[in-house]
């Protein structure tokens, strides 16, 4: 049986599969420098990860969605409809407060990141004939591997880092569910390692990327979230990890090897440079909606001193947080009945 690539060999494992891995040996081999830059250069480290791969990230959506006519004039009522409906319960969620606004945006935020890594899973494992059986322990492994990190956090003395905000999560600091968990966790671990053994002597056959997102996905969340008690090693292994991937995979399967004829306006990102030209849209548009963040919502990075947004806030921050939103709600529909 073939590898199940995404795209090709050299492709899928520098775009998709490394983050993970490169990310993780780069926090362990320059935790000194890590800390230099988080010290000292914090504003590199907020354009860098989050505006030019966090926000980007969102943007990528576009290209398989508003920006293909056929797909918008398939989904039409969709893509109208859910920035709408994500808007109007962003206010509604403001009116209780920017306490349980953030608190609802950061469990949705993470219900998607766990989504994805399961995503990626299916994709290289459509090839596979599975049964019910096989299916249901690769689900709990890709979700054990996002899922005791969350239970970790939760459960845990407070961490030194937030998904959006501060006090976002219930928490129930609890060391006896915490030693349950971490036993459950680590057989199940330990499974994964012995059942992927087993298959390949029977098989005689591995499947690498599938492989690779499992584990790579287990190291991110581990040391992301449970080794390391750090703000920007956390978003290192987090924002790297998610957001890269995914505009490798819009770009792999949504220009790269779709058809000129069936392009429309997006073969010129073939024709002309064009993944410098993808990758240079999606900072441009992130960097102009970090840009309105910061000088309407947050004042950290860019601020207009002689305005006061304040008494706009209500209505602001659940605008300025609609694409976000909407990349989290959308992209539970656009991948599934293609893949």
């Amino acid at each position: 049986m073939r590898q199940p690539w995404i795209h090709k060999a050299k492709t899928d494992s520098a775009f998709i599969l490394a983050p993970s891995f490169f990310v993780v040996a780069i926090v362990f081999v320059f935790q000194d420098f890590i800390k230099t830059l988080e010290d000292h250069y914090s504003f590199y480290t907020w354009l860098f990860l989050i505006v030019f791969i966090d926000v980007a990230h969102v943007y990528a959506t576009l290209f398989k969605t508003y920006f293909v006519r056929g797909e918008f004039q398939k989904r039409r009522r969709l893509f109208i409809a859910l920035p709408i409906i994500c808007f109007v319960t962003g206010l509604v969620l403001f009116a209780f407060g920017s306490m349980v606004f953030w608190s609802v945006l950061a469990y949705v935020a993470v219900f998607h990141f766990v989504r994805q890594q399961y995503g990626f899973m299916r994709l290289y494992s459509r090839n596979e004939q599975r049964s019910k059986t096989g299916a249901f322990l690769d689900n709990v492994i890709i979700y054990s591997a996002t899922g005791y990190p969350m239970l970790y956090w939760f459960l845990s003395a407070p961490r030194k880092f937030n998904w959006f905000m501060a006090n976002e999560f219930f928490r129930l600091q609890n060391q006896q569910l915490l030693f349950i968990f971490g036993w459950i966790y680590g057989g199940i671990m330990v499974f994964y390692v012995i059942r992927t053994l087993y298959k390949f002597a029977a098989e005689k056959y591995f499947n690498i990327p599938k492989n690779a997102i499992i584990v790579g996905t287990a190291l991110s969340w581990y040391f992301g979230i449970i080794y390391f008690n750090d703000d920007l090693v956390f978003t290192l292994l987090n924002v790297v990890s998610h957001g890269i991937p995914y505009m490798a995979l819009v770009y792999f399967k949504e220009i790269d090897t779709k058809p000129n004829e069936t392009l429309g306006i997006r073969r010129y990102l073939k024709e002309y440079k064009g993944l410098l030209i993808y990758i240079g849209i999606l900072l441009a548009i992130a960097f102009s909606e970090e840009y309105l963040w910061e000088i309407l919502v947050w004042n950290d990075q860019f601020s207009i001193r002689t305005v006061d947004f304040s008494g706009w806030q209500f209505l602001l921050v659940p605008l300025l947080t609609v694409p976000q939103f909407t990349h989290y709600l959308l992209d539970g529909f656009i991948w599934k009945s293609k893949y």
